[in-house]
Parts: C-alpha cells; sequence; structure tokens
C-alpha cells in the first residue's frame, strides 16, 4: 500500500494540462492591459479610430505621443520630481526601518519591549487623515517636499519584517563581532547589513514603489502645481485632457491622440519601477517569508 501523500505523487497528465491552461490565463490576464497600454500609445490616429479606441497591436508606430509629453516642461519636471522624491524617500526610509528594526531586535536595548509594542500598537490602530495633515501643517511642511516623504517614512509593518529578518542571524556572529571588540554601529555595517542583504532588497522595492505611485499625499499637502509628481500631472492630463507643452507653440503642430498621450503617461509612470522588479525576484520569497515566519 503507497503511503505517501496525494501532494507528493506524480501528476496526472489533465492535471498537468489545466496548471498550464491556468497559467497561460493568468499570464494573458496580466501581460494584455500592458500590450494594449503600450500598443495605443505607439498608434497613429487612424488606427485608434479604426479599433474604437484602443489599439492590440498597431501597424503602424508613432512616437508623438512621446515627444509631446518629453517636449512638455509639466512633464519634463514632473518626472524629476517624482525621481528626486522616490530617491531621497526610499534611502530615507530605508535607514530609519533598518536602525529601528536593529534596535528592537536586541533584547539588551533600551525600552525594547515598551518600544516593540508601541510599534506594533500602530499596526492595528492608524492615526487617519486628519490627525495626519495637522501634524504635517504644525511641522510647516505643507507645500515642501518634505510632506512628501517623512509622513510615511517610517512602516511598522517594514520594521517588523526586517526585525524578524535581523533575528534569524546566527547569534554566533554577534559575539564573534564583539569579541574582536566591534561595537553596535560597526556590528550593523559589518554583521547584520550584509547578511540582510534580501529583507533589505525587498523592503527597499516596497517603499520605493510607495514613493513612486504616491498620490493621495502630493494631492492634500502640494498647493503649487510647480511641484506636483508625475502622478497628479497624469491625473490632471486623465481628467483634463491638459498638459502644458513646449511643441504647442510651433506653427502647424498637429497634437497627437488623446489616448495615446494618456497611454504613454501611463507606460512612463509603469515602466520604472517595473523594470527593478526582474533584479530583486530571487529576494522576494527568501527577505519576505524569513523576516513574517521569525517575526
Amino acid at each position: 500500500m503507497n503511503s505517501r501523500p496525494v501532494w507528493l505523487g506524480k501528476p496526472k497528465p489533465i492535471a498537468i494540462a489545466l496548471k498550464a491552461l491556468a497559467l497561460a490565463l493568468i499570464c494573458a490576464v496580466v501581460i494584455f492591459p500592458f500590450l494594449v497600454v503600450i500598443s495605443t500609445s505607439l498608434a497613429t490616429k487612424q488606427q485608434i479610430d479604426a479599433n474604437g479606441g484602443y489599439v492590440i497591436w498597431p501597424t503602424e508606430i508613432s512616437f508623438e505621443a512621446y515627444k509631446q509629453i518629453f517636449n512638455g516642461t509639466q512633464v519634463s519636471r514632473s518626472i524629476v520630481i517624482s525621481v528626486g522624491v522616490t530617491a531621497v524617500g526610499t534611502a530615507f526610509s530605508l535607514a530609519c526601518t533598518v536602525l529601528a528594526a536593529y534596535g528592537l531586535s536586541r533584547r539588551q536595548s533600551l525600552f525594547q519591549r515598551g518600544l516593540l509594542s508601541f510599534v506594533l500598537f500602530t499596526l492595528l490602530f492608524a492615526p487617519g487623515m486628519i490627525p495626519v495633515y495637522l501634524m504635517v501643517k504644525q511641522l510647516g511642511m505643507l507645500n515642501t517636499y518634505w510632506s512628501l516623504i517623512i509622513p510615511t517614512a517610517v512602516s511598522a509593518f517594514n520594521i517588523v519584517i526586517v526585525r524578524g529578518f535581523i533575528q534569524a542571524i546566527p547569534h554566533e556572529l554577534f559575539d564573534a563581532a564583539r569579541m574582536d571588540g566591534a561595537g553596535e554601529w560597526r556590528i550593523l555595517r559589518s554583521v547584520v547589513l550584509p547578511n540582510s542583504r534580501a529583507v533589505v532588497a525587498v523592503v527597499g522595492l516596497f517603499i520605493a514603489v510607495g514613493y513612486w505611485n504616491n498620490y493621495f499625499g502630493p494631492l492634500l499637502y502640494l498647493n503649487d502645481t510647480e511641484m506636483w509628481p508625475l502622478q497628479l500631472v497624469m491625473r490632471t492630463f486623465v481628467l483634463e485632457n491638459n498638459v502644458t507643452t513646449n511643441a504647442q507653440a510651433i506653427p502647424g503642430y498637429v497634437a497627437p491622440p488623446a489616448q495615446s498621450v494618456q497611454m504613454a503617461l501611463v507606460a512612463i509612470a509603469t515602466l520604472p519601477i517595473l523594470c527593478v522588479y526582474p533584479f530583486l525576484t530571487k529576494h522576494m520569497s527568501k527577505g519576505m517569508l524569513t523576516g513574517a515566519i521569525k517575526g
């Protein structure tokens, strides 16, 4: 009698075929919207009109939509702002997260249990929009880029994940470093960070995606349209069909169709983060699962 569990047995051909079909359908559902976005952004007005507004595969490629976007001072400036806020915010947030997680992972830290309980308390009770807005206003950060960075710099969830990963590092490494005379800063730099690259990469990716896609924060805190990041500029064009460009001043200029510009903006806003994912895929499961299980 075969005592092996069902899930360890050799799958039947029909099961393999059904799994392959399900995987193909999932891939199609995920890839199809991206294909439509890229194809429509590269299509001409005639192709868009002939296909009812959206193109699946363009027969003739046109880059006029991208030329209009990158000729526009408003869009170009918003891309620079989004990149700057994402870079500075990710670095600042990662530094705060790693420092907090390392301190909370050491039992000998001052007020370790109380501070850990406070961090876990914030997972259950969020402050809400109005208290955060009043705090930003009282600190004088309204209409500054710091209002997009500081309020979301520290996440209790990220701290718990990184703390759990640090706790999984063998204690022998810490003991050996202390025997060599290393202090806490050197242990963090020479022991913790080299052994925590996976979780730092994954959490850094999550933080960067959050800053890049931040829409509600700029809408609340920024009154000057010259300071708007890409997400708000994209919203302005989608809702009002209005993006200021230098090309509009050229005599005889013919603007590309609105659908092409909309999809080009979506592609520009999506592709930078999408291109980062393949480089961090190998860290995803290790970084999240180890930190979550240990934490």
